[in-house]
């Protein structure tokens, strides 16, 4: 059970983490997504690959192994991009929820690909929270789906898949530092064309927030990437809603964007969920 705490802390934190990203990433001005997710990515390659020599451990992965990172690279980035376009286009807390119905998509798909049994208490939790997110999202869509928005959905399913393939990698003996050095490295390359042909210019006040987009950026995914190696996705997943919550106090702190009662109904249910799903493990397995 220490594991499944531990599990809890890391994605909480992450989820922490990832709410300064966007924070940091809206603060960074107007510049195209891509090349945003550039600098996100290569602050994180940096980190995981000092982590590794620090640690002593060949920089290597098994063979047996491979389809699974590419998997989770491929998704993982289209889930970065599509996230960057709708910070940058949404409310703060907006984007941020969009991209929190991933762990609704974990579930999902770690029930469809890791064979991972879900009661129906768990997964009445995250229907919940999934209900939640809508009611935080729905004044986005007061006028249509707008394709700020349905490019923010598509975000929130690619990274439900690509921690799904963080967990199917853990289970198969990958460290997470490696993981992370895989995944940021693919990203930060599949940038690289985009770079070349069509570059925005950068003021040091934006490489400044670019830079603080990737250490939080690190942060986020160092921590998601050791809570799916902890503990199955059902019954920690939920926690990663948090993010919303972070995310509509710095919007409002720093952006005075305050969510309507609509949100603050969605939010409540987000919490509850989380409490639920708290209690219930709890009751389950004694931690």
């Amino acid at each position: 059970m220490k594991d499944k705490n531990r599990g809890i802390i890391c994605i909480i934190l992450s989820a922490f983490s990832f709410a300064l990203m966007a924070l940091f990433l809206k603060l960074s001005g107007d510049l195209p997504a891509i090349e945003k997710s550039f600098f996100r990515n290569l602050v994180a390659v940096v980190i995981a690959f000092i982590m590794i020599i620090r640690s002593k451990e060949k920089i290597q992965i098994q063979k047996r192994n491979l389809h699974w990172f590419i998997l989770r690279s491929l998704f993982g980035t289209l889930g970065i991009f599509c996230n960057f376009y709708a910070v940058d286009h949404l409310v703060l807390s907006d984007a941020s929820c969009l991209n929190k119905l991933s762990p609704f998509f974990v579930i999902v798909f770690s029930y469809l690909v890791l064979k991972e049994k879900i009661t129906p208490t768990q997964c009445a939790c995250v229907i919940a929270a999934f209900v939640g997110s809508l009611f935080i999202v729905k004044p986005s869509f007061a006028g249509g789906m707008t394709p700020a928005a349905v490019i923010g959905f598509a975000g929130g399913m690619c990274a439900g898949f690509a921690y799904t393939c963080v967990r199917k990698l853990g289970l198969r003996g990958e460290r997470g530092p490696m993981i992370v050095l895989f995944f940021s490295t693919f990203s930060m390359l599949a940038c690289v064309p985009y770079l070349i042909m069509d570059f925005h210019p950068i003021s040091a006040r934006q490489i400044f927030f670019l830079l603080l987009t990737g250490l939080a950026a690190a942060g986020g995914q160092f921590g998601v990437t050791a809570a799916y190696t902890y503990a199955p996705a059902r019954e920690i997943s939920v926690y990663d809603y948090t993010q919303i919550m972070f995310s509509a106090i710095m919007g409002l702190l720093v952006f005075g964007q305050l969510p309507d009662m609509l949100s603050f109904v969605g939010y409540c249910v987000i919490i509850a969920a989380g409490v639920i799903m708290f209690l219930y493990n709890k009751r389950r397995g004694g931690n």
